[in-house]
């Protein structure tokens, strides 16, 4: 009897450098098993490290979530995922640190596949980076922009600094906030943002502003749309 090799002997890791096709980034990865998070940008693999800091990263990405799930409790048609695969395009297979997305039943760009994962451009795109420097305002930046993802959110930490972009005849411009330091997205009908006291870890006036977005008329007029 021949005995048939066991398929993680088969198979190659998946290595950080690669190049190549989300095909063969997809069967690596999932012949990896111990592989914590792996993104395939622009044709190159990114091997994430397996330990993640807590002011840096991990308590960062945890405010935006919160901040963004009071939204999507309150806004029919649309849905949060943490850290989900996105099947861009061809070269580009991310797992943003978070997406909100318009349902497709609602009218949204994206669907899920048949095995449970994101196709196409989410609407909104958050990235927690360490620095400008880091690849979500680089190579990713422009895998988004290039695929159609209408907003992007990059909270470059060390440098406390928050940019948001939003999609504009085929270019990503600078949201700026209004003259009460609000961010107001273009996409989503009342969901705001206070820039300076998210930065501060002011979570409380985070939720209150972004909770007067929800009572906005055009918070209203968007449910009714996606309800309807």
């Amino acid at each position: 009897m021949v005995k048939t090799p066991p398929q993680y002997l088969t198979i190659p890791r998946l290595e950080n450098g690669d190049k190549l096709t989300r095909y063969e980034f997809e069967r690596r990865y999932k012949a990896t098993p111990d592989m914590r998070k792996a993104e395939l940008i622009e044709g190159i693999v990114y091997i994430m490290p397996a330990a993640v800091r807590f002011r840096s990263h991990g308590q960062p990405h945890g405010w935006m979530l919160t901040w963004l799930g009071t939204y999507e409790a309150a806004t029919p048609g649309v849905a949060l995922g943490v850290e989900p695969t996105v099947r861009l395009d061809l070269d580009n297979e991310p797992q943003p640190d978070a997406v909100l997305l318009i349902t497709p039943e609602a009218g949204g760009q994206t669907r899920l596949s048949e095995d449970d994962y994101i196709e196409g451009a989410p609407e909104l795109v958050v990235e927690i980076a360490a620095s400008s420097v880091a690849i979500d305002l680089h190579a990713k930046k422009q895998a988004y922009r290039r695929n159609g993802v209408k907003e992007y959110i990059v909270w470059q930490v060390q440098e406390q600094k928050l940019s948001w972009f939003y999609l504009e005849q085929g270019e990503y411009l600078e949201l700026v906030a209004d003259d009460d330091g609000i961010m107001r997205s273009r996409v989503f009908p009342g969901l705001w943002l206070a820039v300076a006291e998210l930065l501060a870890g002011n979570m409380q006036t985070v939720l209150t502003v972004v909770q007067t977005g929800l009572q906005s008329a055009e918070h209203q007029a968007f449910v009714n749309k996606s309800t309807h």
